[in-house]
């Protein structure tokens, strides 16, 4: 295995693999089975795009992959969630497991006539390796594979007449996990999905990681500033995507009015609210690089905290450097003059299989914002007002 895949973190290296999986490079293995196959999966992938076969993904080839991975994915509904039972982020095949209920210890879900069954489970004070032994000896279950780790196993095999896997991690005294069970009859649909299943689960996630790629987070915090008095503010749209609730703090729910999809821009409205200090958004920046950026980090990185906190950045061609902190999406930057020079917009974008997952961050000219403010016919406020001023938190909530 070449030594920078073998360094690739676990979250990088294990998406590339699922998405492996989902192209067909299966061939019955468990999941740690598979890793060690991953580069000839790799090369298999390059060669079928007539690509060199090097067994490391470039930037292209790992866009291209993750693009070739979602019609079958969407063709079983497939949706990383988090569990709400056990705290664990878990891959879920939709539409083939379309009933849902609570289980003993976790939650369950089920097609329409028990071929599939998935079940998570949380134990609060549990030994890992007593688990593994456990799980191994359950009644009319047949091992074909297992693995223990210091912190997660993985055991597959069959159970009764259906196929099963079983992954679990755990943390100090705690293991979280997932079952799967599925009929021999089913395999050739449930087998890959099952890998990557096992690939994608976290049991504990980190909240202040980027969210994996096709996953949105939870709950997203942003920053979106006031264009005018009466309750208009401009965002970044690819935050207020997908959210089952939208608002902003001390003044309450938050409506999309518009959007400029080409420069990722939303347009929002709070009803009712007044006495908004609008941004003064006019006046050319004149090229210069060096920025200085209004926003509202996540509360993960302020203890908590709500406050308006301004940061340096410089403008470069691969984007602002060094990246703001979560939190910071929709921040406005301002020249060295004081005059706005565009939005942050914060992008977690698909990665090489060599190289770390990491925000990006760019700018949204000033010419588009005021573009699309104009458009909606908003004109722009100026004058000396203090930008902390017309800078507010957003907050999404997604399912």
């Amino acid at each position: 295995m070449p030594a920078a895949y073998a360094a690739t973190p676990d979250p990088v290296r294990l998406a590339v693999q699922a998405d492996l999986v989902w192209l067909g490079h299966f061939d019955g293995m468990a999941a740690e089975e598979f890793d060690g196959h991953t580069v000839d999966a790799i090369k298999a992938f390059q060669k079928r795009n007539g690509g060199k076969e090097t067994g490391l993904l470039s930037d292209a080839e790992r866009a291209s992959l993750a693009q070739a991975a979602k019609a079958p994915q969407a063709a079983v509904g497939w949706r990383l969630i988090d569990d709400s039972a056990t705290g664990a982020r878990v891959g879920l095949p939709e539409k083939l497991v379309p009933h849902a209920s609570a289980a003993r210890t976790g939650n369950r879900w089920s097609s329409a006539h028990g071929q599939v069954q998935i079940e998570t489970f949380r134990l609060r004070e549990a030994s890992l390796p007593a688990l593994f032994e456990q799980e191994k000896r359950t009644a009319q279950r047949h091992v074909g594979f297992s693995a223990l780790n210091p912190d997660s196993f993985v055991i597959v095999g069959e159970e009764r007449l259906k196929k099963f896997v079983v992954r679990a991690q755990s943390s100090g005294s705690e293991v979280r996990g997932v079952t799967i069970l599925y009929d021999q009859a089913t395999e050739g649909t449930m087998a890959p999905i099952a890998i990557a299943m096992s690939d994608t689960f976290a049991g504990f996630p980190d909240p202040n990681a980027a969210p994996p790629p096709g996953r949105k987070r939870g709950v997203e915090y942003s920053s979106a500033v006031a264009v005018d008095s009466r309750g208009d503010l401009i965002a970044i749209g690819e935050v207020a995507d997908e959210c089952q609730s939208l608002t902003v703090p001390g003044f309450g729910h938050a409506d999309r009015i518009a959007t400029d999809k080409a420069n990722g821009l939303v347009l929002l409205r709070l009803y009712g609210a007044r006495n908004l200090v609008p941004a003064p958004l006019g006046g050319d920046a004149r090229g210069g690089t060096e920025l200085t950026l209004f926003g509202i980090a996540d509360p993960l990185a302020q203890a908590g905290a709500g406050a308006v906190t301004r940061t340096a950045a410089q403008l470069t061609a691969q984007g602002l450097t060094p990246p703001p902190q979560l939190g910071f999406s929709g921040a406005p930057a301002f020249d060295a003059q004081g005059r706005f020079a565009g939005m942050v917009a914060l992008k977690s974008p698909d990665v090489a299989g060599a190289g770390p997952a990491a925000p990006l961050a760019v700018l949204v000219p000033a010419t588009a914002v005021r573009s699309f403010l104009a458009a909606q016919g908003i004109p722009l406020a100026t004058g000396n007002t203090a930008i902390e001023q017309s800078v507010v938190r957003l907050i999404c909530v997604r399912k």
